[in-house]
């Protein structure tokens, strides 16, 4: 009884546990990093039983994300990190903070919300108070001149925004100068000195820190005017030669405190790792220290000092009596053991021997359960796996027999326009042309033309559901003012509403609301909310669509109000739902697919739509859409297609009697066309509106319509995209490789409007892509000028053709132009070359010849030829050495009576005189 007693008073407590926490500092030079130390150093002082390991990357954003994944291999508890830049070190803080290791920012910030706390002080708040100081120093009036830091980093901006922010509240103050002193004073002197003599009406210096203060000051000595300008800097540190001692030697008129932060950093580690509450956003304060306070922060500072130099002597102390107490108390263990050893063995001996027997009659009762046990967890296992693979399967019947479906409604509503061309094409004719018509037939055809748009309404929304179904609605935002847009739209509905004396109203909170948004996506938005606004809202009623900003400024909200009968109880948790019709008395009933389309469309743009309704009294649709949108939503050259495309008609247009008119094509009865569509109905109609301008040529495949096109050379080739065997986008893709045919315009006809395939087909080469239905008339001007600018663009060929170089935009025209030049000189002697010779040389048919280059040069065979032979001429008679004669031999004409007229006729003077004129000028 007495050893156990003996052994319980030799007892220790037990040992708090220990923590390490790494430090990834960025830089140990310069007063302020000194300071954040010594305060870290001083806080942990009170706490033994952390370990600080630190690691200085001295400014080097490579080497410092190496050592926090180091410090992070090395086990540490708690990570503190002080950036030297945001970006690089990101990726590795992130790291951390996945693998469950608080994270601590300190002074600054990186790219990422992955971190637990932040202690640092606001640069912004620092620049606005010494901006209010200087205001209160100079009484609103004076020159200042500021001197920033280093450019880029966080704090010379943050510190130069908050001093101009504050600055903007005093008017007779200004900034007529700014020096660049990248925190040190060597860089500051030049810059400084020039600036100063170039602006003696300066009467205040607000340097970014002391440091660069105190040159200023200096400099300000040498010419003579310190003491007439007055110097602010920051930082407010109590080192030798700081803030503090710089305005107590009245060297300075103030410093801005900015406080280090190690003692709260080591403050906020401590609660994290000892799990108890504390703030994750820590913003240390700031305060003007000049000479109405600064003794007393003299005072408190060393008494700081004071009382940190008593506590490492008394944690000296406590040291030294813990090693005491620890030698004493091993001599003790050592008699104790050897007691305690010899009674051990005694008593081990008997109880092993006890133990032996007991043990292995459990551990065969054990092993017997353990098999009882494996042999019910292998049937289980078995069951569970089996229940597993019968889910999978399920899952994938079920996301098959989903996808079927959402392909058979894609299939179904492209196949739904071209039908739809058949009807709206003619129709939109008729209505051109209805001078013939009597007024309840043109009310007839006005009702077929609004019933087919409406039909290609719900056709596009099947479309834009099975996109937003399947992840392939992007969004391409732009900048701009929204209340422009959102106006554009209301006017639209300004006829129709005014028709059944609903007071449309407008309500901007601004006339200007800057914002990123997709103009295609949010007019669908707006326009069904104020199609089902206007369909809901009685005769005399009254729509409100307001737009104002939220969320401080960073978003902003348009509602549309109505005072219709308002939504029911029951309809209320499902009118965002797809396919949903609830009770709408006495209206005709929709097709349950606009708002739950809006909905979808705000969500991509990152926005809510939400609405409240009050029965009997209306109701509203609120859309918050935020002004900024991440980079991925933002267009670009890349991810925004510019195309040319006709829009699909809008229903409310239909409804309003708006009418399109287009003046008809010019004829050309020598220009062919060719028409390639596998459907009879709309190639027949094609042909129909075609031929009475042009010539036209159709096939019903890509093969034929390929094959045609090589040999007849149309002039322009108008296809569909979505065909058997030969795809629009395949034929387009061997035209434009085939020399023979790349130089023809091609336009391309498909039901598919997304942007993604409209890219494709420009990518393939075409020249212009409709989406059906598309209108005739509009059909009719893009061939016009397609055609139109073929011409000159083939004028602007010719002139600039010449023997060794022809300017060409497609590289198979250079190479055809290359090779017919080539052979053509090849057979320059020849006075019986022919047209057939050069076609055959090139392995193409003579008409296939003739139609090429009449296609790319706007001149005929004969004529190429006869022009490279004069091109050649020119220099052939610069050669004094040969007779006029032998160069009309040498160029193949039959005779040099012959070449002088050809020559005359080509460059309006003789061979002779050419000569003559050119051997003149070089002599």
């Amino acid at each position: 009884m007495l050893l156990f007693l003996l052994l319980a008073g030799c007892a220790q407590p037990a040992k708090p546990r220990r923590y390490l926490i790494g430090f990834a500092q960025c830089s140990v030079r310069g007063p302020w990093r000194k300071a954040m130390l010594a305060g870290m150093e001083r806080e942990l002082s009170f706490h033994p039983e952390v370990e600080l390991r630190m690691l200085n990357s001295n400014d080097n954003s490579s080497l410092q994300q190496q050592q926090i994944r180091d410090l992070v291999r090395s086990g540490i508890d708690l990570l503190i990190v002080s950036p030297y830049e945001s970006e690089p070190v990101t990726p590795a803080v992130e790291e951390a903070y996945r693998r469950g290791i608080p994270v601590v920012l300190l002074d600054r910030r990186t790219a990422s919300q992955a971190y637990t706390a932040f202690v640092g002080a606001d640069n912004v708040e620092v620049g606005q108070t010494a901006a209010r100081y200087a205001a209160r120093l100079l009484r609103g009036r004076g020159k200042v001149l500021e001197i920033l830091g280093t450019p880029g980093s966080s704090a010379t901006s943050g510190r130069h925004e908050g001093f101009a922010q504050a600055l903007r509240d005093y008017p007779g103050l200004k900034v007529v100068s700014q020096v660049t002193g990248d925190w040190t004073e060597k860089i500051l002197k030049a810059g400084l000195g020039d600036s100063l003599k170039a602006h003696p009406e300066v009467s205040l210096i607000f340097a970014h820190n002391d440091g660069m203060a105190r040159g200023a000051y200096l400099i300000c000595q040498q010419l003579k005017r310190a003491g007439k300008v007055r110097i602010i800097g920051v930082d407010g540190l109590a080192s030798p030669g700081e803030g503090i001692e710089l305005v107590q030697r009245r060297l300075l008129q103030a410093s801005i405190l900015y406080s280090p932060g190690g003692e709260d950093a080591i403050r906020t580690a401590l609660k994290i790792l000892h799990q108890q509450p504390f703030t994750k956003e820590n913003i240390l304060g700031t305060m003007v220290i000049d000479s109405t306070n600064v003794l007393t922060m003299r005072q408190q500072t060393d008494k700081m000092v004071s009382q940190q130099q008593d506590i490492e002597r008394q944690q000296g102390f406590l040291q030294h009596l813990q090693a005491t107490y620890a030698s004493q108390q091993h001599a003790l263990y050592g008699a104790l053991a050897s007691l305690l050893g010899a009674l051990a063995l005694g008593a081990f001996a008997w109880r092993s021997a006890r133990k032996n027997r007991l043990i292995n009659r459990q551990l065969a009762l054990q092993n017997a359960e353990n098999d009882k046990i494996n042999r019910e967890l292998t049937v289980k296992n078995e069951k569970i796996s089996s229940q597993r693979n019968q889910l999978e399967v399920m899952a994938e019947r079920a996301r098959t027999d989903t996808e079927a479906k959402l392909r058979f409604f894609t299939n179904f509503s492209h196949e739904l326009r071209t039908p739809l061309t058949l009807i709206l094409g003619p129709v939109e004719e008729l209505l051109g042309n209805s001078a013939g018509f009597s007024s309840p037939q043109r009310h007839d055809l006005g009702l077929v033309r609004r019933n087919t748009q409406r039909l290609l309404q719900l056709v596009n929304q099947l479309l834009d559901f099975r996109k937003i179904e399947v992840g392939k609605m992007a969004v391409h935002a732009t900048e701009g003012n929204l209340v422009t847009f959102v106006r554009e739209i209301v006017d639209a509905f300004e006829k129709p509403a005014h028709q059944r004396g609903v007071h449309l109203r407008f309500l901007a909170a601004e006339p200007v609301l800057l914002a990123w948004f997709d103009g295609n996506i949010l007019d669908k938005v707006f326009f069904n909310l104020l199609s089902n606004a206007l369909k809901f809202t009685p005769d005399h009623g009254q729509i409100t669509v307001s737009l104002q900003s939220a969320d401080d400024g960073r978003a902003l909200q348009v509602s549309v109000s109505d005072t219709g009968r308002g939504i029911s109880e029951q309809d209320r948790a499902h009118i965002f739902e797809w396919f949903y019709q609830g009770d709408q008395g006495a209206v005709a009933k929709g097709s349950g697919m606009g708002l739950a389309l809006a909905q979808g469309l705000v969500r991509l743009h990152q926005g809510q739509l939400t609405f409240s309704s009050q029965a009997g009294r209306g109701s509203t649709f609120t859309v918050t859409l935020p002004r900024e949108l991440p980079e991925s939503l933002r267009a670009d050259e890349l991810s925004r297609p510019v195309v040319f495309a006709l829009d699909e008609p809008e229903p409310l247009a239909a409804e309003m009697g708006v009418e399109e008119s287009l003046a008809p094509a010019e004829a050309g009865s020598e220009t062919l066309i060719l028409v390639i569509e596998d459907n009879t109905e709309v190639n027949d109609y094609l042909m129909r509106k075609l031929g009475g301008s042009y010539r036209v040529q159709s096939a019903t495949d890509g093969h034929t319509g390929f094959r045609l096109a090589t040999e007849l050379i149309p002039d322009l080739v108008v296809c569909d995209v979505m065909m058997p065997g030969l795809s629009g986008l395949e034929v387009v893709a061997r035209l434009r490789a085939d020399w023979r045919t790349s130089h023809i315009p091609v336009v391309l006809l498909t039901a598919r409007g997304a942007a993604e395939q409209q890219l494709e087909g420009v990518q393939a080469g075409a020249d212009l892509y409709l989406t059906k239905p598309f209108n005739p008339t509009f059909l009719l001007e893009s061939v016009r000028t397609l055609l139109a600018n073929r011409a000159r663009q083939r004028e602007h060929v010719r002139r600039q053709l010449s023997v060794d170089t022809a300017t060409i935009q497609t590289n198979p025209d250079q190479k055809f132009l290359a090779d017919l030049t080539a052979t053509v000189e090849a057979n320059l002697t020849k006075t019986d070359l022919s047209v057939e010779d050069v076609a055959r040389s090139l392995g193409v048919s003579r008409m296939q010849l003739y139609r090429k280059v009449k296609a790319v040069l706007g001149t005929g065979v004969t004529d190429f030829i006869q022009g490279v032979r004069l091109t050649k001429a020119r220099d052939l008679l610069l050669d004094d050495t040969l007779t006029i004669a032998e160069v009309a031999y040498e160029l193949g004409f039959s005779s040099p009576s012959y070449f002088t007229a050809s020559f005359r006729t080509r460059y309006q003077l003789t061979p002779s005189k050419f000569r003559a004129l050119h051997t003149s000028s070089t002599h």
